[in-house]
């Protein structure tokens, strides 16, 4: 099967070589690029960070590498270990885990610096400062969107080309939808099924009108094993 992946550059490489191990053909059309955001690095003082993606490797180098590091995931986990930083809990791979796992390692009352996104969701900052912790977030990547869907992408939905795509974050599934409809290409996103990190992450896709599938977890080995429910 060809498959859509749609996540940023290097992500998205990553992927077609996972479907590729199992037999698959990826499409490569990224509809965000990751880069810095120029945010200078909050003054308040912190006790511990949060890391919930691999994007924040860079942003890290400027960060004291003494601080113990929370981080959502392995391959998160993964990217902190790279930038120095030896101390590290890993959650389960979301912010439900990770918000769990701080407020079992990690006394209320401390400041905890999230190196975040510019788009990022509520949590586990909210759970986390209503459990009293400081949360200090500091967005030092963001997700650019691209202006328009990839000339490849294109010629492959519009052909029939595709037939199914994977989805890793609500923001790039928002923006594959309005890039598809710019596109004149609403139908043909809507005529495959879609496999999805999540609900959420799923949404825009069944506000379209999609079939959707949703992985049992947040986990890319959990999408992965969607396939095998694909006719």
């Amino acid at each position: 099967m060809r498959f859509l992946v749609t996540r940023s550059p290097d992500d998205a490489v990553r992927t077609g070589q996972k479907l590729a191990a199992l037999g698959h053909e990826a499409c490569l059309a990224p509809v965000t690029r990751i880069v810095p955001t120029g945010d200078p690095l909050p003054a308040d003082p912190c006790d511990a960070l949060i890391v919930t993606s691999a994007h924040a490797e860079e942003a890290l180098h400027a960060l004291d590498r003494r601080k113990p590091v929370f981080a959502v995931g392995e391959r998160t986990a993964e990217a902190v270990r790279a930038a120095g930083f030896a101390e590290v809990a890993v959650a389960d791979g979301d912010a439900v885990s990770l918000s769990r796992l701080i407020r079992l390692r990690a006394r209320p009352g401390i400041a905890l610096l999230h190196v975040t996104a510019r788009h990022h969701k509520e949590e586990p900052a909210a759970s986390l400062r209503a459990a009293g912790f400081t949360i200090v977030q500091w967005e030092a990547y963001e997700a650019q969107a691209v202006e328009a869907l990839p000339d490849m992408a294109v010629e492959a939905l519009r052909s029939g080309q595709i037939d199914a795509a994977l989805h890793y974050s609500r923001r790039s599934a928002d923006l594959v939808v309005r890039l598809a409809e710019e596109a004149g290409l609403a139908s043909a996103l809507r005529a495959i099924p879609h496999l999805c990190l999540s609900a959420d992450v799923a949404a825009p896709l069944r506000a379209l009108g999609a079939t959707t599938v949703e992985a049992a977890e947040p986990s890319e080995e959990a999408l992965l094993s969607c396939l095998d429910s694909l006719p």
